[in-house]
């Protein structure tokens, strides 16, 4: 790499915090009769379709949280569980309250110290192009910097190719655990990425921090 980038825009949900830890302890509280791991994998599953279907307008738009809670309402029918509205606005913040993975504090506090660090949650950017456009060039803009300048940080190569395709450079970080089971990752990036990390630590050694 000639020059390191300016700023690091960072995916959130399984690159820098481990959704599947945080909503699958938040699901063994409040629906102890399921298998907490399992219906938190399969609530995930059902992001990335729901937001496609409004980009589509399939449906109207919905804030996220709403999405959650339709989402919810579907895996909860899929278990035979009922969960009464209590307990659906518990679940459906939890995902405000996810935890970071062990290395993630100690890595962004390093990575600060030399770059602009931020966050782009983009789960559903890869679906359509135009979305993507308008994400990535977006936060180049609002940082005033060059689309070359910027670093897309994400363990989804699918964000990271979508990123490159409009001039923004990409580092994959292994999460081999996202899913809770290895099988269900695959965690081998691609020779067009800039980096491949193994975690936030190994990231800001490669950037010299």
């Amino acid at each position: 790499m000639s020059t390191p980038p300016r700023v690091l825009a960072f995916d959130t949900f399984g690159t820098v915090a481990d959704w599947l830890g945080g909503i699958s302890a938040a699901v063994a509280r409040t629906v102890p009769e399921v298998d907490a791991g399992e219906f938190a994998r399969q609530w995930r599953a059902r992001y990335s379709p729901a937001i496609a279907r409004v980009e589509a307008g399939e449906i109207g738009w919905r804030g996220l949280d709403d999405l959650q809670a339709d989402t919810l309402a579907e895996v909860a029918a899929q278990f035979g569980v009922a969960i009464d509205d209590d307990r659906a606005t518990h679940l459906v913040h939890a995902w405000r309250e996810i935890p970071g993975w062990p290395d993630s504090a100690r890595g962004l506090t390093r990575l600060r110290r030399r770059f602009t660090v931020c966050a782009l949650s983009n789960g559903s950017v890869a679906l359509l192009t135009e979305m993507a456009k308008r994400n990535y060039l977006g936060l180049a803009g609002l940082m005033e910097a060059r689309p070359d300048e910027v670093m897309m940080v994400a363990t989804h190569q699918s964000d990271l190719d979508a990123a490159r395709s409009h001039g923004l450079r990409s580092a994959f970080v292994e999460r081999p655990l996202e899913w809770g089971d290895p099988e269900l990752k695959d965690d081998s990036g691609s020779p067009d990425n800039d980096i491949h990390a193994r975690d936030l630590d190994d990231l800001a050694d490669q950037l010299g921090c």
